[in-house]
């Protein structure tokens, strides 16, 4: 996949798993690449004698062996050159410790990488891709913007299905970009017909790898399109062979995973169908923070967001998930809890709709409210209005049971008044006036009475012009 960085040999520590881990360095890296083109006296490196565990001289006879071994027991043709002789001297002879890291790391990644690999048909060898892709690391970044284990960019990870939203990055989901990469991996090897020019074609395109060929005259070999290919890509299938041996071969140079907290067989995964926070999980569970991030790293900003139509994965260690399903109501009902904005909802019984040369002091005044109430019921910070916008002038609430009672209490009235003076009067509904705006205007009449005496339930809109017959003495 083309990205601007590769697995480097200069590494920053992080932790992962509460364990000691190296992270890329994009401003102080030595690549493959650089290493590739340094002045080193390669006849030096071939001649260096590195001890194995067994005290046995490794020589480049030894090396070459081994790399046979590797061709013999996998689908790929495991080279010997002086290329991937001198990237494999150099890592043994300055960053053994750094390899350990990345085993630790693997005991976690790896077995998801063959679940899918498996799934897919491709050679499990490929999961040291990832290594050198992203250190293992599954929110590593490029400077390019490729993200994940797999250093998905943004278009082609939406090509195979990974979502990227304000909460959730999938490209930093080891399940579904792990899935993703076989996808993509697959078609790069039905393409070329070749493993070794799939690899490279996932660093730099397949049309970089379609236009070396053309320039070497239809070769099909990487080795022999490789002086055609971008630098960075000729470094990076000697990087994955590299990555390819030390594994492999690691206890004959004891190297080793140091500092193993948690492996994949530890963990098990819920399915989510409300929202929840790493917060509230944290405090329920005594889980610690950076567990729980380390093993959902797509929940961006440590939120698991509803969806009405699918459900997302909660991944925690084994020992949690029955303490987590006991306390899962809980959680719920406390998600459920939100606090409530100060300010009141507007409605057209309950608010004015500001017009031409009207201020907050002039409408407060108008409703015999204060320019505090005014501000405070609407979330006002300023005073600044514009002609049109809805205030609300008013902060009773009338209950459904209040409003049942209300409605009775009016027609009770009305039948009284009717009975006593048959005093109904028709009103014209000005711009801008509501059903409580109106009912201020006269003596003892309510928003409901002036819904009973016409007809008007379940209208919440009082269009200008519209005639009223209110039932009172006097305006």
């Amino acid at each position: 996949m083309k990205k601007l960085i590769l697995f480097t040999f200069l590494l920053l520590h992080q932790t992962f798993f509460g364990q000691d881990i190296s992270l890329l360095d994009t401003d102080n890296e030595l690549t493959f690449d650089m290493a590739e083109e340094a002045e080193i006296n390669t006849q030096t490196f071939l001649n260096t004698a590195i001890s194995s565990s067994d005290h046995e001289e490794f020589s480049s006879l030894l090396l070459k062996n081994r790399l046979e071994q590797l061709s013999d027991n996998s689908p790929f043709n495991v080279p010997y050159n002086a290329t991937v002789e001198r990237f494999i001297r150099l890592y043994l002879k300055t960053k053994k410790d750094d390899v350990s890291n990345l085993m630790d790391r693997a005991n976690y990644y790896f077995p998801i990488f063959e679940e899918y690999l498996d799934k897919y048909d491709i050679p499990l060898e490929i999961k040291y891709l990832a290594v050198v892709e992203s250190a293992l690391k599954p929110t590593a970044k490029s400077s390019a913007g490729a993200k994940g284990l797999w250093q998905f960019m943004y278009h082609t990870g939406k090509e195979y299905g990974l979502n990227v939203s304000s909460y959730i990055d999938e490209r930093t989901d080891p399940l579904k970009a792990t899935e993703a990469a076989c996808k993509y991996l697959t078609k790069l090897h039905d393409t070329f017909g070749d493993w070794d020019l799939a690899l490279a074609a996932y660093n730099s395109g397949p049309g970089n790898i379609s236009k070396a060929i053309r320039r070497s005259g239809g070769l099909r070999n990487y080795w022999n399109i490789r002086q055609y290919l971008p630098a960075e890509t000729r470094s990076y299938v000697p990087a994955f062979y590299t990555m390819f041996y030390l594994f492999e071969f690691g206890n004959e140079h004891q190297i080793y995973p140091k500092n193993i907290k948690i492996s994949y067989f530890d963990t098990d995964t819920i399915h989510i169908r409300q929202k929840l926070t790493f917060l509230q999980i944290e405090k329920k569970l005594s889980i610690d923070t950076e567990l729980l991030t380390s093993l959902n790293p797509q929940y961006k900003l440590g939120i698991i967001p509803y969806n009405d139509n699918s459900y997302h994965v909660l991944t925690l260690p084994k020992n949690l998930i029955g303490k987590f399903i006991s306390t899962d109501t809980a959680l719920e009902q406390e998600v459920h809890y939100q606090e409530k904005p100060n300010y009141i909802l507007a409605t057209n019984d309950n608010s004015y709709v500001v017009k031409e040369l009207d201020n907050l002091n002039k409408i407060a005044r108008k409703f015999g409210i204060t320019l505090h109430q005014l501000k405070k019921w609407n979330g006002l910070q300023t005073e600044y209005l514009i002609e049109g916008q809805r205030l609300v002038i008013t902060d009773k609430r009338i209950g459904k049971r209040d409003k049942q009672q209300s409605i009775t209490n009016s027609f009770h009235n009305e039948v009284n008044i009717t009975s006593n003076t048959q005093n109904f009067k028709n009103y014209t509904v000005k711009e801008g006036e509501s059903l409580f705006v109106i009912s201020k205007k006269f003596q003892n009449v309510s928003i409901q009475q002036l819904r009973n005496w016409n007809n008007m339930w379940g209208v919440s809109y009082v269009k200008p012009g519209t005639q009223l017959r209110i039932l009172t003495k006097t305006e």
